[in-house]
C-alpha cells in the first residue's frame, strides 16, 4: 500500500528520530527530509552513521536503515513520498564565523566619523539637551524601524541590494544599482578623510607636534600661538592658529587652489597615504566576511577604548564643565524651529545608515533563524549612545580651549565637520601633557572609525554584484575586489589635489544625501505597499517565530515614508549653503552637485523603462509582472516525487 507522508514546515517539528534509510534533499541553508522533518545544516540528528560521507551542500548522507524499522511507523519497503525543497543549486552561502562578528561589523558600520564630529555640533547648534527630544523621536519612529526592516529583508532573502528586488518588487531593481553607485561616490571622498588622519598620525611621532609652533616653513605672519600662558600675545580677527595653518597649508595645501574651477595637482604625500588605506581595505575584505569579521574585532572596539580614555582625560581638564554645560544646556525655544527637526531626522538617518545596501549584505550572511529584531535594537541603541558619549569627549576639550583662551565656548566651537577634529581637537591635544601619546591614539581612532564604514560600504557593493552575477564573479572575488578598490582609488584622485577639500565637501553635500534618502523612500514604499506588510511580517514570523507588532507595521506603512519625505522636501526647499573656509561655492557648483546626485538615482526610472520594454505580454501584463515578487525563502520550489 502506498503511503504519502505530509511535510512539516515548522522548525519546531525538527525533533523526532531521523531514520538511517531516509532519502534526503538539500536546500540553501535547510534540509527537508523524506519523513517531513526539517533539519539545519550539520544537525547531528540527521547523521546517524559515521562513515557515510556528505552531500554537496555540507549535509551528511545516511547509512542503511534497520530492516525492522520504518520511518514514522511506515512498514519496510512501503513506497514513500520524497519531498524536495530547493532554493538554489549553487554552493551554500557564506556565513559569519560568530554572532559577534556580525554585531561588531554592524556597529562598526553605523558608528563612524559622523558620530564624533557631526552629532555634537548639531546638538549644541539646535538647542543642546533639548535637541535630544526630536532626535529620540526620529530614532524611534523613523531610524530604528528602517534599520530593523533592512536587517530582516537581508536575512530572509539572503541576497544583496540588486538581486533581492526580484523577491520584493522586480520593477524597482534599479534601486539596487543606484545604491551601488552611491556607495562608489562615498568611497571616492570618505577614504580621503582617513588619508588626512594618517598624515596626522605619521606627523605625531615626534616630541614636539608640528601643529604647535609657528616656526615651520608653511606658517604665515598671521600665525599666533595663543593660550592663557602667553600673556603678552593678543589674538585678533586676522590671527590664525598653528593647528589651522598645519591643516590648511601643509596637509590640504588648499591655499594653492583658488577653487573648484582650478584644483591644482595631486599631493603625492596624500596619494601615498590613501594608497596605504586602500591596501588595508583590500586585504580586510578580499576573502569576504570571514576575514572582515575578524578585523572588526580591532577596528570596532579600539575607538571605544580611545573615547573612554579621552573622556576621562577631558573631564579632568580645567574648564571642561563649561563645555559640558554648553553642550547640554537646553534651549526649548529651538524646538519650534523646523530646522531642528530636519537636522534630527537627517542625523539619525545617516547615523544608522539604512539604504546603503550594507545592512542587507551583512544580514544575508546570518543564519536563517537569527534574531535580527534583537540585533536591530542592540546595534541602533549602541550607535545613539556612542553619539551622545562623543559629545562629552568633544565638548570637555572645547571647554578647556575656551578656558585657556579666555573666550566663550561658542567662539571655539564655530567649526563643524573635519575642521572640528583636525584643527580644534588637534590643537587641544597638542597643549595637553603627553600630547604625543594622545595625538597617536586619537588619529588611530579616526582611521579605525573610517575603516569600518569603508569595509561595510564596499562589502555592500561586492555582495550585490556577486549575487547578481554569480557565474561570472563568484569564483573571482579577489580579482573583482581588487578592481573595485582600484576604481575607488582612481575616483578619489580629485580629492587629493590642492583643492581636494572643496571636492570632498561637494560630494558630501550633494552626491549622497538626497539620492540615498530618495532611494530608501522608494525601498520602504516597495516593501510596505507593493510587497505588502502582511507578507513581510509573515516572512519575519517564519524566521523569528513571532510577527512584528502593530507599532512596526504602522511605522513601515505610514510613519517611515512620511519621515523620509519630510527630509527630501526640506532639502529641496532649503538647499544647503555650501561654504568651506573662505571659499563660497559659486552657483554652477550647485548644478554640478545635483547632476552628481541624479546620476545615481537615474538608475531607478531607467530600469523601470527597460523592464517594461523587455518583458513579454501586454502592457498590463508587463506591469503586473514588474510588481509581482518571485518567491524566496524556505517555501520557494517544492518538488514532490515518489520513492520506494
Amino acid at each position: 500500500m502506498e503511503m504519502t507522508q505530509s511535510m512539516v514546515m515548522d522548525r519546531e517539528n525538527e525533533g523526532g528520530e531521523k531514520e538511517k534509510g531516509e532519502e534526503s534533499s538539500q536546500e540553501n541553508g535547510r534540509l527537508t527530509l523524506a519523513d517531513g522533518g526539517v533539519a539545519e545544516k550539520g544537525d547531528p540528528k540527521v547523521n546517524s552513521g559515521g562513515g557515510s560521507g556528505g552531500v554537496s551542500n555540507g549535509y551528511p548522507t545516511s547509512t542503511a536503515q534497520s530492516p525492522k524499522e520504518g520511518a514514522g511507523g511506515v512498514p519496510t519497503g512501503a513506497p514513500r513520498t520524497l519531498v524536495v525543497q530547493q532554493t538554489s543549486l549553487d554552493r551554500p552561502r557564506e556565513t559569519w564565523s560568530k554572532k559577534m562578528d556580525f554585531l561588531l561589523s554592524v556597529i562598526g558600520y553605523a558608528v563612524d566619523l559622523g558620530n564624533v564630529w557631526r552629532f555634537p555640533y548639531i546638538c549644541y547648534q539646535n538647542g543642546g539637551g533639548a535637541f535630544l527630544l526630536p532626535y529620540m523621536l526620529m530614532a524611534v519612529f523613523g531610524g530604528v524601524p528602517l534599520f530593523y526592516m533592512e536587517l530582516a529583508l537581508g536575512q530572509f532573502h539572503r541576497s544583496g541590494c540588486i538581486s533581492i528586488w526580484k523577491h520584493i518588487c522586480p520593477i524597482f531593481k534599479g534601486v539596487g544599482f543606484a545604491i551601488c553607485i552611491i556607495a562608489l561616490y562615498i568611497a571616492f571622498y570618505y577614504n580621503t578623510i582617513m588619508a588626512w588622519a594618517l598624515y596626522y598620525l605619521l606627523a605625531s611621532f615626534r616630541p614636539t607636534l608640528p601643529w604647535t609652533t609657528c616656526s615651520n616653513p608653511w606658517n604665515t605672519v598671521n600665525c599666533l600661538r595663543y593660550l592663557s600662558t602667553d600673556s603678552n600675545v593678543t589674538w585678533t580677527n586676522t590671527s590664525t592658529s598653528p593647528a589651522e595653518e598645519f591643516y590648511t597649508r601643509q596637509v590640504l595645501q588648499v591655499h594653492l587652489s583658488p577653487g573648484l574651477h582650478q584644483l591644482g595637482s595631486v599631493s603625492w604625500q596624500l596619494a601615498l597615504c590613501l594608497l596605504f588605506i586602500f591596501t588595508i581595505v583590500y586585504f580586510s575584505i578580499w576573502k569576504g566576511v570571514k576575514t572582515s569579521g575578524k578585523v572588526v574585532w580591532v577596528t570596532a572596539t579600539f575607538p571605544y577604548l580611545v573615547l573612554l580614555v579621552l573622556l576621562v582625560r577631558g573631564a579632568t581638564l580645567p574648564g571642561a564643565w563649561r563645555g559640558v554645560v554648553f553642550y547640554l544646556k537646553p534651549d526649548w525655544g529651538k524646538l519650534l524651529s523646523t530646522t531642528v527637526w530636519i537636522d534630527a531626522a537627517a542625523q539619525i538617518f545617516f547615523s544608522l545608515g539604512p539604504g546603503f545596501g550594507v545592512l542587507l549584505a551583512f544580514a544575508s550572511y546570518n543564519p536563517f533563524h537569527n534574531n535580527c529584531y534583537k540585533d536591530a535594537l542592540v546595534t541602533s541603541s549602541v550607535n545613539c549612545l556612542t553619539s551622545f558619549l562623543s559629545g562629552f569627549v568633544i565638548f570637555t576639550v572645547l571647554g578647556y580651549m575656551a578656558e585657556m583662551r579666555k573666550i566663550g565656548v561658542e567662539t571655539v566651537a564655530k567649526d563643524a565637520g573635519p575642521s572640528l577634529l583636525f584643527i580644534i581637537y588637534a590643537e587641544a591635544i597638542a597643549n595637553m601633557p603627553a600630547a604625543t601619546f594622545f595625538a597617536i591614539i586619537f588619529f588611530l581612532m579616526i582611521i579605525m572609525l573610517g575603516l569600518d564604514s569603508t569595509f561595510a560600504g564596499l562589502e555592500g557593493v561586492i555582495t550585490a554584484m556577486l549575487d547578481e552575477f554569480p557565474q561570472l564573479l563568484s569564483k573571482r572575488r579577489e580579482l573583482f575586489v581588487l578592481g573595485l578598490v582600484c576604481v575607488c582609488y582612481l575616483g578619489a584622485l580629485s580629492t587629493l589635489t590642492y583643492g581636494g577639500a572643496f571636492v570632498v565637501k561637494l560630494f558630501e553635500e550633494y552626491a549622497t544625501g538626497p539620492a540615498v534618502i530618495t532611494v530608501v523612500f522608494l525601498e520602504v514604499i516597495a516593501v510596505s505597499w507593493f510587497y505588502g506588510t502582511s507578507r513581510f511580517c509573515a516572512d519575519v514570523n517564519m524566521m523569528l517565530g513571532f510577527s512584528p507588532g502593530l507599532f512596526w507595521r504602522v511605522c513601515w506603512v505610514a510613519i517611515c515614508p512620511i519621515f523620509l519625505l519630510f527630509i527630501i522636501v526640506s532639502f529641496l526647499a532649503f538647499p544647503p549653503e555650501v561654504k568651506l573656509f573662505d571659499y563660497i561655492y559659486p552657483p554652477w557648483t550647485t548644478v554640478l552637485g545635483y547632476c552628481i546626485g541624479v546620476s545615481s538615482f537615474i538608475c531607478v526610472p531607467a530600469y523601470m523603462v527597460y523592464h517594461l520594454l523587455t518583458a513579454k505580454g501586454t502592457f498590463k501584463q508587463r506591469l503586473l509582472n514588474g510588481i509581482t515578487p518571485v518567491p524566496s525563502g524556505p517555501h520557494s520550489d517544492i518538488i514532490i516525487t515518489h520513492a520506494v
